[in-house]
Formats: C-alpha cells, sequence, structure tokens
C-alpha cells in the first residue's frame, strides 16, 4: 500500500451548522428543511429521538429522557451554531429552558431553539397578538399549546384541531385539510395571524396561497423554525422559503 498525502479542509457549511433532532416518527420536518436549506454552505444535520406512535402528555414526557441522547449522536467534531428540538407540542409540555438543558448536555452548540420559542419570535417580528391557532392534536395537547401562547402575551380567540393522536396519521393528514381549516379561522376578524401547529404537519406549500387570500400573516411551526435558526446562526434560508416571514 502506498501512502499518498492530502490537505485539510473546514466543515461542510462554510457559513453555518445547523442540528435538528426530530421525533423518529415525524415524516414532514426534514423534508421541509431540505426545501428551505437547499444552499451548500450552511449545512443541516439529523438526528432523531425515539417518539411513541401516539402524541399524548405521556408519550411527551417519557420522550424527554431521550432528547439528550439525540443530541449526543451528531457529529462529536462539530460546533453547531443552532441546534433544535422540533416538536412543538413537546417543547409546550416538557418546557423550553429544560428542552434546552437537555440539548446542551448532549451537543456542541451556540443556540438551542424549539417550535414554541420560534414562533413566538416569528409572530412578534410580523407585529401579530391575536392569533388563530390550527393543530392536528387531542384536546390535552391542543388546550396546552394555546395556553402557552397566551402565557407569552397573545391573545388566541380562535382554535381548530383535527382532534388526531396517531403521528402517522398527522403526517397525512392532506395540506387541502389544512388550508381549509386554515382559511376559516384567518377569515375572522378577531384573527391577525394564523399559526399552523406542529413539525408534522405538510404546510410548506400552502402558507403563500394562505396569506394572499387571508392579507394575513400565517406562520407554521417549520417555516418558524427554520427562520429562528437562521436568525440565531447568522445566516439566511434559500429563495424557496415560504411567506412574509422571510421577507422581513
Amino acid at each position: 500500500m502506498t501512502t499518498y498525502p492530502y490537505d485539510l479542509t473546514g466543515p461542510i457549511g462554510s457559513t453555518s451548522i445547523l442540528g435538528l433532532i426530530a421525533l423518529s416518527t415525524d415524516e414532514t420536518v426534514e423534508q421541509d428543511f431540505w426545501h428551505m436549506f437547499p444552499q451548500r454552505d450552511v449545512a443541516v444535520y439529523i438526528s432523531r429521538v425515539a417518539a411513541g406512535a401516539e402524541l399524548n402528555p405521556d408519550t411527551i414526557a417519557t420522550m424527554a429522557g431521550h432528547i439528550t441522547g439525540a443530541a449526543s449522536l451528531f457529529p462529536t467534531s462539530l460546533d453547531f451554531d443552532t441546534i433544535s428540538y422540533a416538536c412543538t407540542s413537546g417543547t409546550t409540555l416538557i418546557g423550553e429552558d429544560r428542552v434546552a438543558d437537555l440539548v446542551a448536555e448532549g451537543a456542541k452548540t451556540r443556540n438551542v431553539t424549539n417550535p414554541l420559542t420560534a414562533s413566538v419570535a416569528a409572530l412578534r417580528a410580523l407585529g401579530a397578538t391575536r392569533l388563530g391557532v390550527v393543530s392536528p392534536y387531542i384536546a390535552t395537547v391542543a388546550d396546552a399549546i394555546r395556553d402557552a401562547f397566551v402565557a407569552r402575551g397573545f391573545e388566541v380567540p380562535k382554535t381548530l384541531s383535527f382532534g388526531e393522536e396517531l403521528e402517522a396519521r398527522v403526517a397525512r393528514i392532506d395540506p387541502k385539510s389544512i388550508q381549509a381549516a386554515a382559511l376559516e379561522i384567518g377569515r375572522d376578524p378577531e384573527v391577525d395571524a394564523v399559526f399552523l401547529s406542529c413539525t408534522n404537519l405538510r404546510t410548506m406549500d400552502i402558507i403563500d396561497a394562505l396569506e394572499d387570500e387571508l392579507g394575513k400573516p400565517v406562520v407554521s411551526s417549520n417555516q418558524a423554525l427554520a427562520w429562528h435558526m437562521a436568525q440565531l446562526a447568522g445566516c439566511k434560508a434559500g429563495p424557496n422559503a415560504p411567506g412574509k416571514l422571510f421577507r422581513l
């Protein structure tokens, strides 16, 4: 064997290195992130956290015990600019600060975020104060999401939920159904912005059309998460990232 000399270079992601901890049951968020960060100078690494087939307070509590382990599966040679735990309802029930601590225990990163923190920041940046929330969840989870926004100073006069507990079915909810629900709630004059909650909902292809029809901002969990991660990391999303949020 002949040993050939070689040079070393920097890591993939010359501008930013992002980490995404997706639920093992989530079929959507990873695909959405490839859509929003197609450029080669932003590296997106994915890890998965064990999650139950049903989404309820008990399975979410169990998932908390696996977040640090999921973060530890990222390449240890990398210093991440931002890592996110990609579960809106999970963050709501586990707590934003605890999620941040659990992620930081497992990986080197300058920032930690999640869809709840990201959505609050996004909606405030858009000037929204009165939300209509569309979610797939059962009542115990949907009510917690509403209460989380109220606790952060938003009014939530209207909510709609599909009442679904199985994650496999959440990922297959037709975007046309999501769009219809968003239009129904967004047309209410009490609402000045619509939030589409859940990283497993397929929302990327309907946000622009909804905003055009409603004349109001529409924010989804995955869109807000990508926007907030980019803000924290000092990079930009690609040209396909949807919504007024990315045009601020």
